[in-house]
């Protein structure tokens, strides 16, 4: 019976470590969990959010390092976790605004901006739903999960828990990330916004022609035609490149020193 004094006690004190990991880990993956692509859409319940975050909790605890002793403090360790998750899922969450921004700018070259605009929780125009479905259902079945959570593993190495980054690191590099994002946007409606001005350069020159002839009544529907041919054609295209940047980034989110 004194035998097992001692070992209740170690078991007590290695439960306490355990919850304190797994706490400080839900706290990062949590937060991270109300942007991350895919899974922290708002069409996904919140209940089911609740289960994926303790789902990628249980993966990335016993893969994290060294954390801070709760005997010195357990607000401010609990405050910097969550910071940092809203972070690191707000990173990623630049990726489908990538793709939202892609979607505004060839709706608004092809007069598809008004097409089911308020469809689905967050409105946007019908092309802006369309990539950003098929680029996240593209992501998941590429392992997008596996990807998170590597992901948030190696954020451990980065940015050790319970203690703040370098705001100016930090901010050199969301700002690199935002830019990144914008410019990527940009460059998959590139040949939307190039058809856009080859039309309306087109329809100028007919006007100039033929001033009598409604050239926006045969010019809209051309329009709208040629660029739903142009989106079967260059979405395929669009959404390889935005994956292969998204998977490149995940392979190595840190490795340029920001």
């Amino acid at each position: 019976m004194n035998e097992l004094v001692p070992l209740l006690t170690q078991i007590s004190d290695m439960s306490a470590d355990m919850l304190w990991v797994a706490l400080l880990v839900f706290l990062r993956v949590g937060a991270a969990m109300a942007s991350l692509p895919a899974f922290g859409e708002q069409s996904v319940p919140q209940r089911l959010r609740v289960a994926l975050a303790l789902a990628f909790t249980a993966v990335v605890a016993p893969a994290v390092g060294p954390l801070p002793d709760p005997a010195l403090g357990v607000l401010l360790p609990c405050a910097v976790e969550v910071v940092l998750g809203i972070f690191l899922g707000l990173i990623l969450r630049l990726f489908v605004l990538a793709l939202q921004t892609a979607g505004a700018l060839i709706a608004q070259a092809t007069s598809l901006a008004q097409l089911f605009g308020g469809a689905g929780p967050e409105p946007q125009p019908a092309v802006s739903n369309l990539l950003v479905m098929a680029g996240l259902a593209l992501a998941v079945s590429m392992g997008l999960h596996v990807q998170i959570a590597k992901f948030l593993i190696l954020s451990y190495e980065m940015l050790p828990a319970g203690t703040f980054p370098n705001a100016s690191d930090m901010a050199d590099w969301g700002l690199g990330q935002i830019s990144q994002a914008f410019s990527l946007g940009f460059i998959l409606a590139t040949p939307f916004t190039i058809a856009a001005i080859l039309y309306n350069i087109t329809l100028g020159v007919i006007n100039r022609a033929m001033p009598a002839l409604m050239v926006s009544f045969v010019g809209a529907p051309a329009l709208t035609a040629a660029g739903l041919a142009l989106m079967a054609v260059m979405a395929p295209l669009a959404l390889a490149l935005w994956s292969t940047k998204l998977q490149t980034f995940l392979n190595a989110p840190f490795a340029v020193v920001p």
